[in-house]
């Protein structure tokens, strides 16, 4: 059975201090209202600045249904990149998954899918946890023209994988037109994508791997609409934004699993 997600990704958003905060909280809310699923169904990865990673590490060490994810990795083992973060610098903090072509990384910082595709290798060989991005903007959606984006996106950095390194991946759809705006797919439109998204997994890999892939829905989720979201069959969590700085809000999206 595929595991079930709650992914927060911070963004640029919180201090050192207010990220320990926010941690503290969001543990303390797990306690007062533990999930109904155990850490072998169900995962909470939170998705910080970099600054922060050390410490959050060490914060849910004791808390085995929470993980530590970086937000960003630089597409090249090491060298002189000023600047950049390497999967293996992630991988001494502790955490261990790292947020792969988010639809701003995309955007804003023209990340290619050969880059994206290198930035997957990279990650598992050091052995974490890749969440894949993909999602269409508005334009391309009302030009019917989304399914066929999101297919070249995930066979363009995903499909040079073979079997046993994509059942190591999570895919997130994160629908652009949704993020931060206010605006959800319907639960049926996040159901029709990420249904989509396995059949193309399954055509090329076969049904029972792609099956087994968790595959997040990211757009706009909040505490009123993550239960009926997550509850579509091929709906397999969330990568939260907004929602996920506020900890009363998290814990409760966090809770919305069947």
């Amino acid at each position: 059975m595929r595991k079930k997600i709650a992914a927060g990704n911070w963004k640029m958003n919180t201090t050192f201090d207010g990220g320990k905060q926010l941690i503290s909280e969001i543990i303390a809310g797990m306690a007062a209202n533990p999930p109904e699923q155990t850490s072998e169904e169900m995962l909470v990865v939170l998705g910080t600045p970099f600054i922060t990673l050390k410490k959050a590490a060490n914060l849910v060490k004791n808390q085995p249904q929470i993980k530590i994810a970086a937000q960003n990795c630089y597409s090249e083992e090491k060298g002189a990149y000023t600047g950049e973060i390497s999967v293996e610098m992630i991988k001494s903090t502790g955490a261990e998954f790292i947020i792969i072509g988010h639809s701003e990384r995309r955007e804003y910082f023209n990340e290619s899918f050969e880059m994206l595709a290198k930035k997957v290798d990279l990650t598992l060989k050091y052995g974490l946890t890749p969440i894949f991005c993909c999602g269409e903007k508005l334009e391309t959606r009302e030009a019917g023209a989304h399914f066929d984006l999101v297919k070249r996106q995930v066979e363009g950095s995903l499909f040079h994988l073979n079997a046993e390194e994509i059942s190591k991946v999570v895919i997130a759809y994160e629908p652009v037109w949704a993020i931060g705006t206010g605006v959800t797919a319907s639960p049926a439109q996040a159901q029709e994508m990420h249904a989509f998204i396995r059949k193309t997994i399954a055509d090329k890999y076969g049904k029972v791997l792609a099956d087994n892939i968790t595959i997040l829905y990211g757009g706009s989720v909040g505490a009123k609409n993550a239960e009926e979201l997550f509850s579509q069959p091929d709906v397999d969590g969330g990568l939260v934004g907004g929602a996920s700085l506020k900890a009363e809000d998290f814990v409760t999206i966090i809770n919305s699993f069947d």
